[in-house]
């Protein structure tokens, strides 16, 4: 049974829509609930009139998903960047969705797929091809794919004319739980991943959860990393659903994706509202980041997966929470069996790259580095709880990677 919501400072609806835009598009949406239009609304609420909503369901009509997306278009200029993966599935789709009624004019642009191309070079594509299309302030760029195309899309957004709208139409589960929602936007650098980027919110997220079926089942793992987390730092009642229900989502249960999603962004969005520039406490969601951005870095980008990179990170991170006796052994072992349970890893593999010595030069140059003080997100005391701190046992985490880096050469 899925649990109530108390999370205060979201709004989140069933089968209905926070009004953002005119009353004729209000007026049409309450038509489409009447019709039993089947999606969620989560409100990412900021200050200065910033709020945006994130819409979750599988059930949109063509109309109404149009109507939607368009409301979040403020000029008459629309540029589709995704990626060569995604293109042939959905792309003509949405192109047809922002060109209903022929208000728009609507441009496409289709990317490499990959974390090794989420680059400067790259996303100066999408600045040279607003360039040519001569797009001006008013225009929406709209990312159409998973992290890698949001993140880039966003950061090319912020820098366009100094800034632009853009919309996010998440097609991973990673995106659609994290990346998407919140603003955080950029490309990664040969010495550090997501070291060039900027915080620039997003007018929409539209997920339409249907994109799921046809996404590889190791992507779908990585994504689920990100739930976890969430289950891990803040909210001990969703990971204990997520013990009980893992099974399901793997196998892609409509509503156990749904719910798993929605509680995902509910618990994101809280976290944005509290802090938007990650000053504090939206720093706890990089639980495993430091450890797992090491290991992307270090191993080559597009080696690991995000998810999986943070999944062995999160398993570091818990082995060195446990040996500075901050949470206890159960937990510990709760935290590997729901990782594994989702086919995910907690260890690196024998042919690993990762020594201590690169393990320490990379997280020495993590984002969350201040003053020269690396700074950890820890697992600490009951379940759902964690700490964003630099006052931690540096000998518990050379250990923990000693640990991780033997098993990877084959030692004991």
């Amino acid at each position: 049974m899925v649990p109530t919501l108390l999370l205060l400072a979201i709004i989140s609806t069933s089968h209905a829509f926070v009004p953002v835009a005119s009353s004729s598009f209000s007026r049409r949406i309450d038509r489409s609930v009447a019709a039993a239009t089947d999606f969620d609304v989560v409100k990412v609420d900021l200050t200065d009139g910033r709020d945006y909503p994130i819409y979750i369901g599988s059930g949109y009509t063509d109309d109404d998903a149009s109507d939607m997306l368009k409301s979040h278009v403020q000029g008459n200029k629309v540029l589709i960047v995704t990626n060569d993966r995604i293109a042939p599935i959905y792309l003509e789709k949405y192109e047809k969705l922002f060109s209903e009624g022929g208000d728009l004019q609507v441009s496409t642009l289709v990317l490499p797929d990959g974390e090794e191309h989420k680059t400067l070079d790259v996303m100066t594509t999408i600045l040279d091809k607003a360039m040519e299309l001569a797009l001006d302030r008013k225009s929406t760029f709209v990312a159409l794919g998973g992290g890698v195309i949001g993140d880039m899309v966003g950061f090319a957004a912020a820098v366009y004319q100094r800034g632009i709208n853009f919309i996010q139409i998440p097609t991973t589960v990673m995106a659609m739980v994290d990346s998407s929602v919140g603003g955080k936007t950029g490309v990664n650098h040969p010495l550090g991943k997501n070291m060039v980027g900027a915080f620039h919110q997003p007018q929409c997220v539209f997920i339409d959860t249907n994109t799921l079926s046809t996404l590889p089942d190791r992507e779908l793992q990585s994504g689920i990393a990100e739930v976890i987390k969430y289950g891990l730092i803040r909210d001990a009642e969703f990971f204990e659903w997520q013990e009980k229900n893992m099974d399901g989502i793997m196998k892609r249960d409509r509503d156990a994706l749904k719910y798993a999603i929605r509680r995902s962004c509910e618990n994101k969005a809280d976290v944005v509202k509290a802090d938007e520039k990650e000053a504090g406490i939206r720093a706890t969601l990089n639980l495993g980041h430091t450890f797992g951005h090491a290991i992307e870095n270090g191993s080559g980008y597009g080696t690991w997966l995000h998810g999986e990179a943070v999944a062995i990170g999160t398993a570091m991170a818990a082995t060195m929470s446990a040996e500075m006796g901050w949470i206890d052994e159960e937990l510990c072992k709760r935290t590997y069996d729901i990782m594994e349970s989702a086919n995910l890893p907690v260890e690196l593999p024998v042919d690993s790259p990762m020594d201590k010595e690169t393990f320490l030069k990379l997280m020495s140059v993590d984002k969350k580095v201040a003053n020269g003080q690396l700074r950890l997100i820890l697992l600490k005391g009951a379940l759902g709880n964690c700490v964003f701190t630099g006052d931690f046992d540096e000998n518990a985490m050379v250990k923990t990677i000693d640990e991780f880096v033997a098993e990877c050469s084959g030692k004991e």
